[in-house]
């Protein structure tokens, strides 16, 4: 259960807290949890560190709250799009595709907050890297999710696993400047690969079809 973190007395904040939640996604986004210190957090916000606390209760529950608004507002993909989808190779091809735009999309935050977060970090910070793992996991069962009007269960699985650490791999690598065509030649060479094997198999339109009756 959420806690009431308003001012006590019912005081208004001295500051817009959805804006401070924005600015400190971008900090931890651009820098990492542990490259991120409170005095950057208050510098930027414009706030003093006790009004910071009593807002979020402290930096790693401000971290936690940013890799929220970050799912809601750059980290997702739509479902429906995938779901339009003519075929498996089409539906990872858009998937692959909306992640290369999330991740280049911001010349100063690129790549994606939830797959290169504390990947590496300090053990006093291992909960919050227990964290960003599971909302890894979670996406990929989001994936898997999304793609199983496609292919049996099993092969869902996998291909969502596969997905998902290629998403992590363009994230990395758009992290370190890699250029969006370039990465786009791995989207193409991931959805070549899955069109030769989708055409080795039964056509995907037909198992489709038949988990639709």
């Amino acid at each position: 259960m959420q806690r009431d973190l308003r001012p006590r007395g019912g005081r208004p904040w001295s500051f817009d807290r959805d804006a401070a939640l924005e600015t400190a996604m971008r900090l931890f986004w651009r820098h990492g949890y542990e490259g991120v210190s409170i005095g950057d957090l208050t510098k930027a916000i414009g706030v003093a560190p006790p009004s910071l606390y009593a807002a979020f209760g402290s930096k790693a529950g401000l971290y936690q709250q940013a890799l929220a608004r970050y799912e809601e507002t750059q980290g997702g993909f739509d479902p429906a799009d995938i779901a339009s989808a003519a075929s498996l190779p089409d539906a990872a091809r858009r998937l692959l595709e909306g992640a290369l735009a999330a991740v280049t999309r911001h010349q100063h935050e690129r790549g994606c907050m939830i797959s290169s977060g504390l990947i590496a970090s300090h053990p006093d910070h291992a909960e919050l890297a227990r964290d960003a793992a599971a909302r890894r996991e979670a996406l990929r069962g989001r994936i898997a999710q999304a793609l199983s009007p496609f292919a049996p269960d099993g092969e869902v699985q996998r291909m969502a696993r596969h997905l998902a650490a290629v998403m992590q791999g363009i994230s990395i690598q758009a992290r370190d400047g890699v250029a969006s065509s370039e990465l786009q030649g791995v989207v193409e060479d991931v959805v070549a690969g899955i069109a030769a094997r989708d055409a080795q198999g039964q056509p995907r339109s037909v198992l489709r079809a038949c988990s639709e009756r």
